[in-house]
This record gives C-alpha cells, structure tokens and sequence, in this order.
C-alpha cells in the first residue's frame, strides 16, 4: 500500500512538473529529469517519433548527454532495443548487460554501454507512437512490475504533453514563418527598385532561420546581395517562375536544417521569385520607355541633320549621302552601348573605338590611324554630340588628311579633351564647310564645350568639354 501511494504521488508530481511548459524542447528535459528522479535510476533518455522520416530521434538525455557537433542518434522502430519496444507497443526490461542483447543499437556518440540494466517503454496517445522512453542503471537491477506499470502509466501521461507541446511548437512555427514571409512582403511592396527587394529577402533569411549567411544566386550566375559568410551546412532552393527555374536562394549555418527549414526556405524562394521577375517586368517596362525616348531624340537628330545637308548647294550628292551615313552610324554607336550596358552613361573610349573601326573600315590609302583613349564617361544626350563631332572630325582628317591621323582622348581636371591631328594640307585657307558647321553647333550647344583649329604642319583639332563622373 505504501508502495502504490508513493508511486501514485512520484506519477502526480512528474505529470504536473511536466505539464508546467508547453515548450517541446523543456517538456522532453523534465521528462528525462523526472522520470529518471521517480524511479532512482542513472540515466533517461527520450526519443521522439519523426513520422515523416519513420524515426525515433533522441530529444532529451539524463545522466549522459550526446557528443557536442554530433549528429543526433536514431533509428527506425524495431531496431535497438528501444525501438523493440516502440514497433511491439509494449515495455522491454533486461536487468543486466544490456548492451551484449542481440537487439541492442550502438551510437558512437552516445555512450551506453556503460549500463547494465534497461527498462524501455513506448510513448502513445491513443494507440498513435508519439516516441520512446528508456531508464538505465549502471548496477545490474531488476525492475519491478510495479516500477515497470508506473513508467507505463508516466509514458501513457508525458504522450498528452507531448502531443499538446507538438502542437504549440507547430503553431510558433508557422507564426514564426508567416511573420517572416510578411515581413519580405512589406519589404517588397513597399520598395521601388528590385536591388532593394533583394536585399530585404536575403537579411530576413539570415533573421528568420539563424542562418551564418544567405544570398540569392540569380540565372545569369551573378551573386545578388550576398550576406554573412559560409557555415558547416547550406541548403540550396531553386527559384521557380512560371516552372521556369530563375535562380536560387542559399543558406548557410552551423546547425544541421529541418525539415521545417527547408519548408520555410522554399516559401522564402517562392516570394523571391515572384520579387524578382515582377521587379525585371518592372524595369523591362522602364527600358522600354527609355529606348523610345532615345530612339525619338535620335531619329531626330537624324531629321536635323538631313535638313542642314539638303540646305547645301554644290555638294556631290554621293559623298552628302555617305556623310548622312556616318553621321547614322555615329548615333546608332551610341544607342548600342547605352543598351548594351544598361547604364545612363557612355564609356568614350569604348564608343570612339567601335566608331574609329567603322570609318578606317574598308580604307585603302593607306592612312595610318593611332589612337590613345582615357576613360571618360558621357551622359547618353552628350555622348550622342560627341560621337558625331568625332565622325565629322575623323571623316574630314581621313579625307583630307595626310598618311597618319592621331586621335587622343584624356582628362584635364574635371574636362575632357578629344584631339584629332594628321600631317596633311591642312585646311590652305579654305573655308569651313558643313560638317564643321555641324561640329561647332555640337561642341557648343550640347556638349558645353569649345573648339579650336592649328593649321600648323597638318589640321589639328581640339575640343575641350565637360565630363562626367
């Protein structure tokens, strides 16, 4: 009778210790504290059922705990002696050298070998296998049928915590990664530009799963905002468009991934997706309006110019045609860069080069032609000026020119200075036609700058202007 109280009151107290949390993690703590305190014995250990993987995995230890930086033991229902117990949903008692029984499971990190005896026991609610509980001693002992129906009954109670705790931690996860994914969702909708959106996703990865680092990877192979630095684990989700792959979020971090992660992780993929193809929409869109405003200035320009040749009396109708052609040529450089890159700037010394190629190409006078190019950047508007004034200036000196043309392009403090020579006639008094006309117009109109001519020993031209950048 004394026994049957104080195991009645050894089950009230640990039921209710552990009914005091609904933390998953500290229920299984108590239970191996408790349960090993109730009924005298060195060690408990606590496996929970991972129904999706089929496993009991251990959770919680008294008396020995598992090697730090190891992988968490397991096993499948039938293997090991607890999990005897578990698949025949009936306790198992072995008294004495337990680790020599042909169902005992070794763990190189768990070392269980030092205890003789073993009373392991399943863990249901309802007939459904929530886990596995097992009590060890190191001296060879005999569990009782009473101690044996009193860890029953602890197991057939805890299964309820269990359950419940379950349950708790099922709903703070999914509030954990709905707070997540709103907080990318504002992030998103309230940013105007997709670098931003980017970014938000990756810091709210790295935030919401503890993670050393993240980045999103993007189908072009460029690395989109990348944050943190690498850990012992990475898991890699494809971002899918449409069933389209667009690219793929990384994570890194020092501890091993659930399966909750990764369902968090391709939630997160998911929302990046849809940021990024909504954000290149976006900004095609952007392009689109852009390209035509500059395709409307150039044909223009292209207009203007035609309108100023045909003013011209006395020209071979040929030649004014071949200039109206460089002069295309000239704009159409410019607009291919521009596109070509996606900036709002223009390398000069890449223009001029693409433009210096095309006169001299076909050229049979032998002219020699030389150039040394700084790096200058030129707003699109200007940069469109000045490779006209170049084709006008090169044309002329390759024409009339002797058998070299230099071309240099450098920077003087905050100008740029664009200087044609050649060691021909030069221009013997003769006066300014219409593509100087042009040039002067150009030089002074839109690109802000002046012009000056030495005819000393050949034609050189220099022409000062702003640069940008």
């Amino acid at each position: 009778m004394d026994q049957s109280a104080r195991h009645l009151r050894l089950l009230t107290e640990t039921i209710a210790a552990v009914n005091s949390s609904l933390d998953l993690q500290e229920v299984l703590e108590l239970v191996a504290h408790k349960v090993a305190e109730a009924l005298g014995t060195d060690a408990c250990f606590v496996y929970l059922y991972d129904e999706r993987a089929g496993e009991l995995v251990l959770r919680a230890t008294h008396g020995t705990a598992v090697e730090e930086l190891t992988r968490r033991p397991r096993m499948r229902p039938g293997e090991g002696i607890t999990g005897v117990a578990a698949a025949e949903r009936s306790p198992i008692m072995l008294p004495s050298k337990a680790h020599l029984d042909p169902r005992f499971k070794e763990f190189p990190n768990l070392r269980e070998d030092e205890y003789e005896s073993i009373l392991a026991v399943p863990i249901l609610a309802r007939d459904k296998l929530e886990g596995a509980l097992n009590v060890r001693t190191i001296e060879p002992r005999e569990f009782t049928e009473a101690e044996i129906d009193l860890l029953v009954a602890i197991a057939s109670q805890v299964a309820q915590t269990i359950e419940h705790a379950m349950l708790y931690a099922e709903a703070q996860r999914r509030v954990h990664e709905l707070e997540a994914l709103a907080r990318i969702s504002e992030a998103v909708s309230e940013s105007l530009y997709l670098e931003e959106s980017l970014e938000a996703i990756v810091k709210t990865t790295v935030d919401s799963l503890g993670a050393t680092g993240a980045a999103l990877v993007l189908d072009d192979g460029r690395i989109a905002w990348p944050e943190g630095r690498a850990g012992a684990h990475a898991v890699r989700t494809p971002l899918r468009w449409k069933g389209r792959r667009v690219g793929e979020l990384v994570c890194d971090r020092d501890t091993p991934f659930s399966d909750d992660d990764r369902a968090l992780l391709q939630a997160i993929a998911h929302h990046a997706a849809v940021a990024l193809e909504h954000g290149r929409m976006a900004l095609r869109g952007v392009l689109a309006q852009e390209i035509h405003h500059r395709v409307k200035n150039n044909l223009q320009t292209v207009a203007s110019l035609l309108r100023l040749q045909a003013r011209v009396d006395g020209v071979d109708p040929r030649k004014a045609l071949g200039d109206s052609v460089n002069r295309i040529l000239a704009i159409a450089a410019v607009h291919e860069v521009l596109t070509e890159h996606r900036e709002d700037t223009v390398d000069l010394a890449e223009l001029l080069e693409r433009l210096r190629a095309t006169l001299v190409q076909g050229l049979v006078s032998g002219t020699e032609v030389t150039a040394e190019l700084e790096n200058v950047a030129l707003e699109g508007q200007r940069a469109t000026a000045l490779a006209l004034v170049f084709s006008e200036l090169l044309g002329n000196a390759l024409e009339h020119g002797g058998r070299h043309v230099a071309i240099r392009l450098e920077r003087r403090d905050e100008a740029a200075v664009l200087t044609i020579s050649d060691d021909g006639a030069g221009m013997a008094g003769a006066p300014e036609g219409t593509g100087l006309s042009i040039v002067r117009a150009l030089v002074g109109d839109e690109l802000r700058g002046s012009m000056a001519l030495a005819d000393d020993a050949g034609l050189r031209v220099e022409v000062v202007f702003p640069a940008d950048g």
